[in-house]
């Protein structure tokens, strides 16, 4: 009796059936969808999600083979300028994305946590777009922050980070944003998937 209280109990059984009934196997993987998310909005998310992948992939080839690689050798050039367009392409259409979303209101329904995620992603990129600047060791990465220094300090965040420290930056650049920009982008898919795309604002009844 009592292993059958226990097994009933189970936090890991109460934790499997809440995913189980907040997302479903045809939420997670549908197969089919309504004939409203044929919309560019939603390609210019997944268009920045692609950018994003060859951020990380070209990231992770620069943070291996260090600074000095990636400006004197020739590969390190091209992954370099991959690394940079990747990031042009992933901030441009995130941004149209999150237009697109915002005209669109998809707030409504019990969407705005997926929403205000999105918009999370997008302010937690412009931080990390900045610290890949400053960890570009050139002269414009010193330039920027020695510029952006006494800003910094005079919002008092200057007690925190210190932008003339190339390892502090470099630190936050390749370990700490990726990881939360990576874990935000996966809540906000899964948030997708859960709650679903909400439908234009004309198909609603007034």
């Amino acid at each position: 009796m009592a292993e059958g209280r226990r097994a009933g109990g189970s936090w890991t059984r109460a934790l499997r059936r809440m995913i189980e009934r907040e997302l479903p196997t045809e939420h997670l993987l549908p197969d089919q969808e309504p004939a409203y998310v044929a919309s560019w909005v939603y390609v210019f998310g997944v268009v920045a999600i692609a950018a994003l992948v060859w951020v990380m992939v070209s990231g992770v080839v620069l943070a291996f083979f260090g600074p000095q690689w990636w400006h004197v050798s020739p590969q390190g050039h091209v992954v370099n300028s991959i690394h940079f367009w990747s990031v042009q392409l992933f901030f441009i259409f995130m941004v149209l994305h999150l237009w697109g979303q915002y005209f669109g209101a998809t707030w409504r329904d019990g969407r705005a946590t997926t929403w205000m995620v999105g918009v999370v992603v997008f302010l937690v990129s412009i931080g990390t777009a900045f610290t890949g600047y400053l960890a570009q060791q050139n002269f414009a990465s010193q330039w920027i922050a020695v510029n952006a220094k006494d800003a910094i300090n005079s919002t008092g965040a200057g007690a925190f980070f210190n932008v003339l420290n190339f390892g502090q930056m470099y630190g936050l650049h390749v370990m700490l944003l990726p990881i939360v920009i990576t874990t935000l982008v996966a809540v906000h898919l899964v948030q997708v998937r859960m709650r679903g795309v909400v439908k234009p604002i004309e198909t609603e009844p007034s």
